[in-house]
């Protein structure tokens, strides 16, 4: 909601404020353990002006999920050699993919435990679908993007087309958000000497192997 009495750099710089302050408490603590009051606190403002920005806990949740994910995702984007993966065969681009899995576990743990305090209070809180829209509009869009590596493998046939497009996003976003998720917030077995990022690289040439078409 615009407040008339400010002006946009400011409204800018103060939601900015309220997504840090929001991101740094429901990673640090949990989501359902964090109240608006202390989010409004974190944030150097009151709770009512707040709630001027964000109507409600759900939907603060969702904007942090938001906006997280983007971040990242422009970051990442930096990593490819070319801007539209000119020059780039199917295989490539589909490995950069997987590669991002990775980065994920090297530099954005913290992400990974937001977004599965997320998964859990959106399901726990029943919120309404309709108030994810814009959320699943941005999982949509990465599965938009991952059609680009369908698309080269119809040309250059270095990945297998026989599988059905959205089985393959679908089977390797799980596999691997699931297990990068599992190492960033301790769940997963770790005897003395393990190197998760050694076995995230066996999971991840294992789904290459998978799909890669030998040549």
């Amino acid at each position: 909601m615009r407040d008339p009495k400010l002006d946009h750099a400011t409204m800018v710089t103060r939601r900015e404020n309220m997504l840090n302050a929001a991101y740094r408490l429901f990673t640090e603590r949990s989501i359902t353990a964090v109240t608006l009051e202390d989010i409004a606190k974190e944030a150097g403002c009151g709770k009512k002006t707040l709630l001027r920005y964000y109507d409600s806990k759900p939907g603060l949740v969702i904007a942090v999920a938001e906006r997280q994910w983007e971040q990242f995702m422009t970051e990442n984007r930096k990593r490819k050699t070319s801007e539209n993966f000119d020059g780039m065969t199917a295989a490539e681009i589909f490995e950069f993919y997987l590669d991002s899995f990775l980065e994920l576990y090297r530099n954005h743990k913290d992400l990974l435990r937001y977004n599965q305090l997320f998964n859990v209070y959106i399901r726990s809180e029943n919120v309404d679908p309709g108030a994810l829209n814009s959320y699943e509009d941005m999982i949509r869009n990465l599965a938009g993007q991952f059609h680009i590596v369908y698309e080269k493998a119809e040309q250059d046939h270095t990945i297998r087309t026989d599988i059905p497009e959205m089985e393959m996003f679908s089977t390797t976003l799980h596999l691997m958000l699931a297990v990068v998720t599992r190492y960033a917030i301790g769940l997963a077995f770790m005897p003395e000497g393990f190197d998760p990022l050694k076995e995230l690289e066996f999971q991840k040439e294992a789904i290459l192997s998978q799909y890669r078409v030998k040549q």
